[in-house]
């Protein structure tokens, strides 16, 4: 039987998570598995809400759309609220440290919150970057795919001259999470 990891992103356009999961797809790809991708978000191209889906397998991907998630990483308040019911239970919510929790309903899930968007505005100074932090943390916390892969891919996708930055933070996402 094939490992299938199924991770949704959700946030407001703008943040940069549909950038995110395709650097996670490329980064499965290089890491010899297969990977499906794909997005969707509202109206407004910034500020509107936005999701994007991957699954990654060891294996052969049967349907390539997230039905249940094994992975949730939530930028905003509005994206948790609005996708965590397609949670798996026990799943791993990953929610930026200003998301509020209500323990009842989340009780059934294992969460991480890390400070994603304040270390990519006060440590790093460019909020452009939270997207890449938040993939490392996915890949510290779920080892789906390699650093090496996933340094690669980024590099790959990041504008030209913005490598250092996103180098630093992937380290920046690596060390939230240890």
């Amino acid at each position: 039987m094939s490992k299938q990891t199924e991770i949704r992103l959700g946030g407001s356009g703008g943040q940069g998570l549909i950038l995110g999961g395709i650097i996670l797809a490329e980064a499965a790809i290089l890491d010899n598995k297969n990977a499906v991708q794909a997005q969707s978000y509202g109206p407004e191209a910034r500020g509107g809400a936005s999701k994007a889906e991957v699954i990654i397998s060891d294996g052969h991907i049967d349907y390539p759309k997230v039905q249940h998630a094994d992975v949730f990483l939530a930028l905003t308040q509005k994206a948790c609220d609005k996708y965590l019911s397609e949670l798996k239970m026990n799943g791993l919510l990953i929610v930026d440290d200003k998301i509020e929790i209500n323990p009842t309903t989340y009780e059934n899930f294992k969460i991480v919150k890390v400070p994603i968007l304040k270390t990519a505005l006060d440590d790093l100074k460019k909020g452009m970057v939270a997207n890449i932090i938040a993939m490392a943390v996915i890949q510290q916390l779920t080892h789906v795919i390699s650093k090496e892969s996933l340094e690669t891919a980024v590099l790959k996708r990041v504008p030209k001259g913005t490598g250092e930055l996103n180098k630093k933070a992937l380290l920046a996402g690596y060390n939230l999470v240890n």
